[in-house]
Protein backbone atom coordinates (compact mmCIF):
# COMPACT_ATOMS: atom_id res chain seq x y z
CA UNK A 1 0.00 0.00 0.00
CA UNK A 2 -0.06 0.12 2.39
CA UNK A 3 15.19 17.18 -11.34
CA UNK A 4 17.33 19.00 -14.12
CA UNK A 5 15.76 20.83 -16.96
CA UNK A 6 11.78 22.35 -17.95
CA UNK A 7 10.13 24.50 -14.93
CA UNK A 8 11.15 26.64 -11.79
CA UNK A 9 13.14 24.38 -8.85
CA UNK A 10 13.81 24.95 -5.17
CA UNK A 11 17.31 26.12 -4.23
CA UNK A 12 18.82 25.37 -1.06
CA UNK A 13 20.08 27.99 1.15
CA UNK A 14 23.84 27.98 -0.19
CA UNK A 15 22.57 28.25 -3.75
CA UNK A 16 20.17 30.94 -3.19
CA UNK A 17 23.26 34.16 -3.39
CA UNK A 18 23.88 33.10 -6.73
CA UNK A 19 19.81 33.09 -8.02
CA UNK A 20 18.79 35.69 -10.09
CA UNK A 21 15.31 37.10 -9.41
CA UNK A 22 12.93 38.21 -11.79
CA UNK A 23 9.22 39.35 -11.66
CA UNK A 24 6.46 37.15 -13.71
CA UNK A 25 2.34 36.73 -13.61
CA UNK A 26 0.56 33.90 -14.48
CA UNK A 27 -2.44 34.66 -16.26
CA UNK A 28 -5.89 32.95 -15.88
CA UNK A 29 -4.77 31.16 -12.49
CA UNK A 30 -6.10 32.42 -9.20
CA UNK A 31 -5.45 31.51 -5.67
CA UNK A 32 -7.36 32.44 -2.72
CA UNK A 33 -9.34 34.82 -4.73
CA UNK A 34 -6.41 36.93 -5.73
CA UNK A 35 -4.04 36.98 -8.89
CA UNK A 36 -1.49 34.52 -8.59
CA UNK A 37 1.86 36.48 -8.79
CA UNK A 38 5.46 35.01 -8.26
CA UNK A 39 8.99 35.37 -7.74
CA UNK A 40 11.04 33.39 -10.42
CA UNK A 41 14.05 31.48 -9.17
CA UNK A 42 16.61 30.72 -11.68
CA UNK A 43 19.10 28.99 -10.76
CA UNK A 44 22.46 27.71 -12.27
CA UNK A 45 21.99 24.37 -11.07
CA UNK A 46 18.24 23.89 -11.04
CA UNK A 47 18.24 22.04 -7.75
CA UNK A 48 15.43 21.65 -5.63
CA UNK A 49 15.78 20.78 -2.18
CA UNK A 50 14.78 21.21 1.48
CA UNK A 51 11.26 23.01 2.37
CA UNK A 52 9.88 25.73 -0.19
CA UNK A 53 8.16 29.06 1.51
CA UNK A 54 11.08 29.28 4.18
CA UNK A 55 12.67 32.25 2.74
CA UNK A 56 13.49 31.49 -0.19
CA UNK A 57 11.19 32.90 -1.92
CA UNK A 58 9.63 36.93 -0.93
CA UNK A 59 6.21 36.05 -2.76
CA UNK A 60 4.04 33.33 -2.00
CA UNK A 61 4.31 31.28 -5.25
CA UNK A 62 7.05 29.10 -6.96
CA UNK A 63 6.88 28.83 -10.37
CA UNK A 64 8.40 25.83 -12.08
CA UNK A 65 9.31 27.16 -16.05
CA UNK A 66 9.02 25.02 -19.05
CA UNK A 67 12.37 25.85 -20.39
CA UNK A 68 14.19 23.97 -17.09
CA UNK A 69 14.49 20.31 -16.30
CA UNK A 70 14.09 20.26 -12.50
CA UNK A 71 15.23 17.80 -10.05
CA UNK A 72 14.25 16.81 -7.08
CA UNK A 73 16.84 15.93 -4.61
CA UNK A 74 15.36 14.28 -1.75
CA UNK A 75 11.71 15.03 -0.18
CA UNK A 76 10.76 18.16 -0.96
CA UNK A 77 7.91 19.90 0.83
CA UNK A 78 6.01 23.15 -0.14
CA UNK A 79 4.64 24.79 2.78
CA UNK A 80 3.47 27.84 4.65
CA UNK A 81 0.54 28.76 1.84
CA UNK A 82 3.01 28.55 -0.72
CA UNK A 83 1.56 28.00 -4.13
CA UNK A 84 3.76 25.49 -6.34
CA UNK A 85 2.52 26.41 -10.21
CA UNK A 86 4.45 24.16 -12.83
CA UNK A 87 3.72 24.91 -16.25
CA UNK A 88 2.37 22.66 -19.29
CA UNK A 89 5.11 20.96 -20.41
CA UNK A 90 7.38 20.96 -17.73
CA UNK A 91 9.64 17.91 -16.51
CA UNK A 92 10.82 17.14 -12.82
CA UNK A 93 13.49 14.12 -12.40
CA UNK A 94 13.17 12.73 -8.70
CA UNK A 95 16.92 12.13 -8.08
CA UNK A 96 17.76 8.83 -7.13
CA UNK A 97 19.00 8.27 -3.54
CA UNK A 98 22.34 7.29 -2.23
CA UNK A 99 21.75 5.56 0.98
CA UNK A 100 19.39 2.70 1.71
CA UNK A 101 16.59 3.71 3.52
CA UNK A 102 16.36 6.90 2.65
CA UNK A 103 14.01 8.51 0.12
CA UNK A 104 15.21 9.62 -3.24
CA UNK A 105 13.63 12.80 -4.99
CA UNK A 106 10.18 13.68 -3.96
CA UNK A 107 6.91 16.11 -3.57
CA UNK A 108 5.44 16.46 -0.95
CA UNK A 109 2.86 20.12 -0.73
CA UNK A 110 1.11 20.05 2.50
CA UNK A 111 -1.98 20.82 4.20
CA UNK A 112 -1.27 24.48 3.95
CA UNK A 113 -0.08 25.06 0.45
CA UNK A 114 -1.09 24.31 -3.30
CA UNK A 115 0.07 23.10 -6.29
CA UNK A 116 -1.31 24.07 -9.92
CA UNK A 117 -0.11 21.22 -12.18
CA UNK A 118 -2.12 22.07 -15.12
CA UNK A 119 -0.64 20.61 -18.16
CA UNK A 120 -2.54 20.01 -21.51
CA UNK A 121 -2.55 16.43 -23.87
CA UNK A 122 -0.12 18.28 -25.98
CA UNK A 123 2.26 19.49 -23.01
CA UNK A 124 1.52 17.29 -20.14
CA UNK A 125 3.22 17.38 -16.82
CA UNK A 126 5.90 14.98 -16.05
CA UNK A 127 7.58 13.54 -13.22
CA UNK A 128 10.54 10.92 -13.88
CA UNK A 129 13.49 9.57 -12.89
CA UNK A 130 16.36 11.07 -13.02
CA UNK A 131 18.20 8.01 -15.06
CA UNK A 132 17.82 8.80 -18.82
CA UNK A 133 18.24 5.10 -19.18
CA UNK A 134 17.05 1.98 -17.94
CA UNK A 135 14.99 3.82 -15.49
CA UNK A 136 13.55 1.37 -12.46
CA UNK A 137 10.20 1.18 -10.17
CA UNK A 138 11.27 3.31 -6.83
CA UNK A 139 14.66 5.06 -8.71
CA UNK A 140 12.23 8.49 -6.91
CA UNK A 141 9.73 8.58 -4.28
CA UNK A 142 6.32 10.05 -5.64
CA UNK A 143 4.12 13.42 -5.29
CA UNK A 144 2.43 13.44 -2.26
CA UNK A 145 -1.33 16.16 -1.59
CA UNK A 146 -1.90 16.61 1.90
CA UNK A 147 -4.70 17.91 2.62
CA UNK A 148 -7.10 19.27 5.30
CA UNK A 149 -10.37 17.18 4.47
CA UNK A 150 -11.99 15.09 7.18
CA UNK A 151 -10.71 11.77 7.62
CA UNK A 152 -11.13 8.44 10.27
CA UNK A 153 -7.63 9.12 12.22
CA UNK A 154 -6.49 11.91 14.06
CA UNK A 155 -5.83 15.05 12.78
CA UNK A 156 -2.00 14.36 14.12
CA UNK A 157 -1.41 11.10 11.33
CA UNK A 158 2.08 11.35 9.85
CA UNK A 159 1.27 10.58 5.91
CA UNK A 160 2.75 7.03 5.56
CA UNK A 161 6.18 6.53 4.13
CA UNK A 162 7.58 10.08 5.65
CA UNK A 163 9.69 9.75 8.43
CA UNK A 164 9.21 11.45 11.93
CA UNK A 165 11.87 13.49 11.39
CA UNK A 166 10.03 15.46 8.66
CA UNK A 167 11.24 19.01 8.01
CA UNK A 168 7.50 20.25 7.56
CA UNK A 169 4.28 19.19 8.74
CA UNK A 170 3.51 16.19 6.76
CA UNK A 171 0.37 15.34 9.04
CA UNK A 172 -2.97 15.15 6.95
CA UNK A 173 -7.33 15.85 7.44
CA UNK A 174 -8.99 18.48 8.81
CA UNK A 175 -12.70 19.28 8.88
CA UNK A 176 -12.75 21.40 5.58
CA UNK A 177 -14.44 18.71 3.26
CA UNK A 178 -14.09 21.22 0.59
CA UNK A 179 -10.30 22.24 1.17
CA UNK A 180 -8.61 22.87 -2.13
CA UNK A 181 -5.14 21.43 -2.79
CA UNK A 182 -4.96 22.79 -6.12
CA UNK A 183 -5.01 21.04 -9.53
CA UNK A 184 -2.72 17.77 -11.34
CA UNK A 185 -4.45 17.83 -14.53
CA UNK A 186 -2.65 15.82 -17.21
CA UNK A 187 0.20 14.92 -15.52
CA UNK A 188 2.50 11.90 -15.70
CA UNK A 189 3.87 10.15 -12.19
CA UNK A 190 6.48 7.37 -13.50
CA UNK A 191 9.06 4.92 -11.68
CA UNK A 192 8.06 6.57 -8.30
CA UNK A 193 7.62 4.69 -4.42
CA UNK A 194 9.67 4.23 -1.49
CA UNK A 195 9.08 1.84 1.47
CA UNK A 196 10.28 3.24 4.75
CA UNK A 197 9.49 0.14 6.27
CA UNK A 198 7.27 -2.71 5.44
CA UNK A 199 3.80 -1.58 4.82
CA UNK A 200 4.81 2.01 5.28
CA UNK A 201 5.61 3.08 1.74
CA UNK A 202 5.02 6.22 -0.39
CA UNK A 203 3.02 5.92 -3.94
CA UNK A 204 3.17 6.91 -7.26
CA UNK A 205 0.39 9.37 -5.91
CA UNK A 206 -0.72 9.77 -2.31
CA UNK A 207 -3.82 11.49 -1.67
CA UNK A 208 -4.39 12.52 2.37
CA UNK A 209 -7.12 14.06 3.50
CA UNK A 210 -7.70 16.23 0.11
CA UNK A 211 -10.65 18.17 -0.49
CA UNK A 212 -13.48 17.68 -3.19
CA UNK A 213 -12.15 21.44 -4.39
CA UNK A 214 -8.98 19.85 -5.45
CA UNK A 215 -8.94 18.70 -9.11
CA UNK A 216 -7.44 15.36 -10.00
CA UNK A 217 -8.03 15.04 -13.91
CA UNK A 218 -5.99 13.28 -16.49
CA UNK A 219 -3.14 11.46 -14.83
CA UNK A 220 -1.42 8.50 -15.46
CA UNK A 221 0.88 6.76 -12.58
CA UNK A 222 3.56 4.18 -14.94
CA UNK A 223 5.33 1.46 -12.55
CA UNK A 224 5.15 2.37 -9.56
CA UNK A 225 7.25 0.73 -6.87
CA UNK A 226 3.88 0.46 -4.53
CA UNK A 227 0.55 1.66 -5.01
CA UNK A 228 -0.77 3.71 -8.18
CA UNK A 229 -3.05 5.78 -6.34
CA UNK A 230 -3.71 5.77 -2.58
CA UNK A 231 -6.49 7.76 -1.20
CA UNK A 232 -6.11 8.04 2.77
CA UNK A 233 -9.43 9.65 3.49
CA UNK A 234 -10.78 12.94 2.09
CA UNK A 235 -13.25 14.04 -0.25
CA UNK A 236 -11.68 14.64 -3.53
CA UNK A 237 -12.76 13.22 -6.80
CA UNK A 238 -10.45 11.82 -9.67
CA UNK A 239 -11.26 10.62 -13.40
CA UNK A 240 -9.11 9.91 -15.94
CA UNK A 241 -6.98 8.21 -14.25
CA UNK A 242 -4.57 5.63 -15.65
CA UNK A 243 -2.79 2.93 -13.05
CA UNK A 244 -0.06 0.87 -15.43
CA UNK A 245 2.09 -1.73 -14.09
CA UNK A 246 2.08 -0.59 -10.25
CA UNK A 247 3.85 -2.82 -7.70
CA UNK A 248 0.98 -3.60 -4.97
CA UNK A 249 -2.40 -2.17 -5.82
CA UNK A 250 -3.73 -0.23 -8.52
CA UNK A 251 -6.20 2.04 -6.73
CA UNK A 252 -6.53 1.84 -2.73
CA UNK A 253 -8.98 3.71 -0.80
CA UNK A 254 -9.04 3.81 2.94
CA UNK A 255 -9.13 6.30 6.02
CA UNK A 256 -13.01 7.72 5.58
CA UNK A 257 -12.21 8.14 1.16
CA UNK A 258 -15.45 9.50 0.25
CA UNK A 259 -14.76 10.52 -2.93
CA UNK A 260 -15.81 9.36 -6.99
CA UNK A 261 -12.77 7.47 -8.76
CA UNK A 262 -14.30 7.17 -12.66
CA UNK A 263 -12.93 7.13 -15.97
CA UNK A 264 -10.18 5.06 -14.70
CA UNK A 265 -7.73 1.94 -16.05
CA UNK A 266 -5.62 -0.32 -14.38
CA UNK A 267 -3.23 -2.61 -16.15
CA UNK A 268 -1.23 -5.00 -13.00
CA UNK A 269 2.43 -5.15 -14.07
CA UNK A 270 2.59 -9.10 -15.00
CA UNK A 271 6.23 -9.34 -14.11
CA UNK A 272 5.96 -8.77 -10.02
CA UNK A 273 3.59 -8.98 -7.33
CA UNK A 274 4.60 -7.76 -3.98
CA UNK A 275 4.21 -9.09 -0.27
CA UNK A 276 0.90 -7.90 0.80
CA UNK A 277 -0.68 -8.90 -2.41
CA UNK A 278 -1.24 -7.46 -5.72
CA UNK A 279 -4.85 -6.07 -6.11
CA UNK A 280 -6.84 -3.91 -8.99
CA UNK A 281 -8.56 -2.46 -5.95
CA UNK A 282 -7.99 -2.43 -2.20
CA UNK A 283 -10.32 -0.79 0.02
CA UNK A 284 -10.38 -0.54 4.05
CA UNK A 285 -12.13 1.25 6.49
CA UNK A 286 -8.86 1.41 8.39
CA UNK A 287 -6.19 -0.99 8.94
CA UNK A 288 -8.30 -2.36 12.51
CA UNK A 289 -11.75 -2.29 10.34
CA UNK A 290 -13.18 -0.42 12.86
CA UNK A 291 -16.38 1.18 12.87
CA UNK A 292 -14.21 4.68 13.13
CA UNK A 293 -16.19 7.57 11.28
CA UNK A 294 -16.48 8.96 8.81
CA UNK A 295 -16.48 5.56 7.12
CA UNK A 296 -14.27 4.81 3.82
CA UNK A 297 -17.43 5.44 0.89
CA UNK A 298 -15.40 4.98 -2.23
CA UNK A 299 -17.67 5.08 -5.54
CA UNK A 300 -16.14 3.53 -8.57
CA UNK A 301 -17.70 3.99 -12.14
CA UNK A 302 -16.85 3.38 -15.73
CA UNK A 303 -13.25 1.32 -14.09
CA UNK A 304 -11.40 -1.29 -16.13
CA UNK A 305 -9.02 -3.88 -14.44
CA UNK A 306 -6.75 -5.97 -16.39
CA UNK A 307 -5.06 -8.68 -14.32
CA UNK A 308 -2.49 -11.71 -16.45
CA UNK A 309 -3.68 -13.52 -19.71
CA UNK A 310 -4.21 -16.89 -18.14
CA UNK A 311 -4.25 -18.49 -14.68
CA UNK A 312 -0.35 -20.05 -14.47
CA UNK A 313 0.70 -16.19 -14.70
CA UNK A 314 -1.98 -15.20 -12.27
CA UNK A 315 -0.58 -17.81 -9.40
CA UNK A 316 2.75 -16.98 -9.87
CA UNK A 317 4.65 -16.30 -6.94
CA UNK A 318 7.96 -13.89 -6.86
CA UNK A 319 10.93 -13.37 -4.16
CA UNK A 320 10.60 -10.10 -2.61
CA UNK A 321 12.85 -7.72 -1.03
CA UNK A 322 11.93 -6.70 2.15
CA UNK A 323 12.75 -3.42 3.28
CA UNK A 324 15.66 -3.69 5.78
CA UNK A 325 16.48 -7.27 4.79
CA UNK A 326 14.90 -10.41 4.51
CA UNK A 327 12.72 -11.71 1.84
CA UNK A 328 9.02 -12.51 0.92
CA UNK A 329 6.80 -14.13 -1.01
CA UNK A 330 5.00 -12.17 -3.61
CA UNK A 331 1.75 -12.61 -5.42
CA UNK A 332 -1.03 -11.63 -7.09
CA UNK A 333 -4.47 -11.13 -5.30
CA UNK A 334 -7.91 -10.06 -6.11
CA UNK A 335 -9.14 -7.48 -9.23
CA UNK A 336 -10.97 -5.68 -6.59
CA UNK A 337 -10.35 -6.67 -2.74
CA UNK A 338 -13.10 -5.18 -0.17
CA UNK A 339 -12.23 -5.73 3.70
CA UNK A 340 -11.99 -4.25 6.92
CA UNK A 341 -15.25 -2.09 7.31
CA UNK A 342 -15.50 -0.66 4.24
CA UNK A 343 -18.23 0.55 2.24
CA UNK A 344 -18.43 0.93 -1.86
CA UNK A 345 -20.19 1.51 -5.11
CA UNK A 346 -18.70 -0.26 -8.38
CA UNK A 347 -20.85 0.45 -11.22
CA UNK A 348 -20.64 0.34 -14.87
CA UNK A 349 -16.91 -1.40 -14.21
CA UNK A 350 -14.79 -4.18 -15.94
CA UNK A 351 -12.85 -7.01 -14.15
CA UNK A 352 -10.27 -9.84 -15.80
CA UNK A 353 -7.41 -11.36 -15.58
CA UNK A 354 -7.40 -12.42 -11.84
CA UNK A 355 -8.10 -16.13 -9.66
CA UNK A 356 -10.41 -14.07 -7.62
CA UNK A 357 -12.76 -11.45 -9.49
CA UNK A 358 -14.49 -9.41 -6.72
CA UNK A 359 -14.09 -10.86 -3.29
CA UNK A 360 -15.97 -8.86 -0.40
CA UNK A 361 -14.34 -9.99 2.97
CA UNK A 362 -16.11 -11.37 5.95
CA UNK A 363 -13.17 -10.26 8.67
CA UNK A 364 -13.42 -7.34 10.94
CA UNK A 365 -16.75 -5.51 10.01
CA UNK A 366 -18.05 -8.13 7.51
CA UNK A 367 -17.70 -5.88 4.58
CA UNK A 368 -19.88 -9.09 2.48
CA UNK A 369 -22.95 -7.72 5.26
CA UNK A 370 -22.56 -4.03 4.39
CA UNK A 371 -23.07 -5.42 0.52
CA UNK A 372 -26.21 -7.44 1.27
CA UNK A 373 -27.43 -5.03 3.71
CA UNK A 374 -27.67 -2.80 0.92
CA UNK A 375 -25.13 0.09 2.60
CA UNK A 376 -22.88 -0.64 -0.02
CA UNK A 377 -23.53 -1.06 -3.85
CA UNK A 378 -22.19 -3.06 -7.05
CA UNK A 379 -23.88 -2.58 -10.40
CA UNK A 380 -24.01 -3.63 -14.13
CA UNK A 381 -20.62 -5.21 -13.73
CA UNK A 382 -18.72 -7.47 -15.54
CA UNK A 383 -16.36 -9.66 -13.67
CA UNK A 384 -13.91 -12.57 -14.76
CA UNK A 385 -11.97 -14.70 -12.11
CA UNK A 386 -10.06 -17.53 -13.30
CA UNK A 387 -11.25 -19.17 -10.03
CA UNK A 388 -14.06 -17.26 -8.97
CA UNK A 389 -15.85 -13.85 -10.13
CA UNK A 390 -17.58 -13.40 -7.34
CA UNK A 391 -16.49 -14.25 -3.77
CA UNK A 392 -16.58 -13.93 -0.11
CA UNK A 393 -13.29 -14.37 1.76
CA UNK A 394 -11.99 -15.06 5.46
CA UNK A 395 -8.70 -15.64 6.58
CA UNK A 396 -7.32 -16.19 2.87
CA UNK A 397 -10.38 -18.96 2.15
CA UNK A 398 -12.62 -18.02 -0.93
CA UNK A 399 -16.32 -18.66 -1.27
CA UNK A 400 -17.65 -18.74 -4.38
CA UNK A 401 -20.95 -16.64 -4.20
CA UNK A 402 -23.62 -16.24 -8.10
CA UNK A 403 -22.93 -12.49 -9.40
CA UNK A 404 -25.36 -10.49 -7.48
CA UNK A 405 -28.61 -9.51 -9.41
CA UNK A 406 -27.46 -6.65 -12.35
CA UNK A 407 -24.56 -8.14 -12.44
CA UNK A 408 -22.40 -10.84 -14.62
CA UNK A 409 -19.87 -13.39 -13.90
CA UNK A 410 -17.74 -15.52 -16.17
CA UNK A 411 -15.28 -18.21 -14.73
CA UNK A 412 -13.28 -18.95 -17.64
CA UNK A 413 -9.60 -20.33 -19.10
CA UNK A 414 -9.71 -17.28 -21.64
CA UNK A 415 -10.51 -14.22 -19.48
CA UNK A 416 -11.31 -11.84 -22.40
CA UNK A 417 -13.89 -14.87 -23.46
CA UNK A 418 -16.98 -13.29 -22.52
CA UNK A 419 -16.48 -9.53 -21.84
CA UNK A 420 -14.72 -9.12 -25.44
CA UNK A 421 -12.00 -6.36 -25.38
CA UNK A 422 -10.25 -5.93 -28.77
CA UNK A 423 -6.29 -7.03 -27.10
CA UNK A 424 -6.05 -6.34 -23.16
CA UNK A 425 -3.15 -7.84 -22.47
CA UNK A 426 -1.20 -5.14 -25.95
CA UNK A 427 -0.88 -2.09 -24.17
CA UNK A 428 0.24 -0.64 -26.70
CA UNK A 429 -2.84 1.98 -27.41
CA UNK A 430 -6.19 2.55 -25.45
CA UNK A 431 -7.60 0.94 -28.41
CA UNK A 432 -7.22 -2.66 -27.27
CA UNK A 433 -8.82 -1.63 -24.26
CA UNK A 434 -12.22 -1.21 -25.62
CA UNK A 435 -15.11 -4.00 -26.02
CA UNK A 436 -15.41 -4.73 -29.30
CA UNK A 437 -18.50 -5.02 -31.70
CA UNK A 438 -21.41 -6.60 -29.53
CA UNK A 439 -19.75 -7.38 -26.73
CA UNK A 440 -21.85 -7.54 -23.22
CA UNK A 441 -19.33 -4.80 -21.76
CA UNK A 442 -19.97 -2.21 -24.77
CA UNK A 443 -21.04 0.52 -22.15
CA UNK A 444 -18.85 -0.25 -19.26
CA UNK A 445 -15.06 0.13 -18.47
CA UNK A 446 -13.02 3.19 -18.49
CA UNK A 447 -13.89 3.46 -22.28
CA UNK A 448 -17.29 2.59 -23.31
CA UNK A 449 -18.59 2.77 -26.59
CA UNK A 450 -14.89 3.05 -27.88
CA UNK A 451 -14.38 6.33 -26.06
CA UNK A 452 -10.83 6.75 -25.92
CA UNK A 453 -9.86 10.00 -26.86
CA UNK A 454 -9.52 11.06 -22.77
CA UNK A 455 -6.02 8.66 -22.66
CA UNK A 456 -4.49 9.74 -26.09
CA UNK A 457 -1.73 11.65 -26.77
CA UNK A 458 -0.67 12.06 -23.48
CA UNK A 459 -0.25 8.88 -21.66
CA UNK A 460 1.86 5.93 -22.10
CA UNK A 461 -0.55 4.23 -23.64
CA UNK A 462 -0.44 6.33 -26.57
Amino acid sequence: MKTKSFGLALLSAAALSAALFSSCKKEGQVADGRAVSAIQDVPASPILSGVLGTGHFTKDTILLTSGITWHLDGLVYVDSSDVLIIQPGTKILGDTSSVSGVAGGGLIITKSAKILADGTAANPIIFTSEKATNPQPGDWAGVVLLGKAKTNVPTTTRVEGVTDLAPADATYGGTDDADNSGILRYVRIEYAGFALSLNNELNGLTLAGVGSGTIIDFVEVFKANDDAFEFFGGTVNASHLLAIDAYDDLFDTDNGYKGTISYALGLTDTTRADQSQSNGFESDNNAGGTTATPNTHAKYNYVTIVGLPNAARASQSYTVSLPGGGTATGKYGRAAHLRRNTEFEITNSIFLGYNNGIVFDTNLGNTYGKFTSGTSLASANFVHGYVNAWATEASNVFTKISAPAGNNGYETANPNLNIALLAPFNRNSPANLVPIGSSVAKNAGAFPVGATTWANGWSKLK
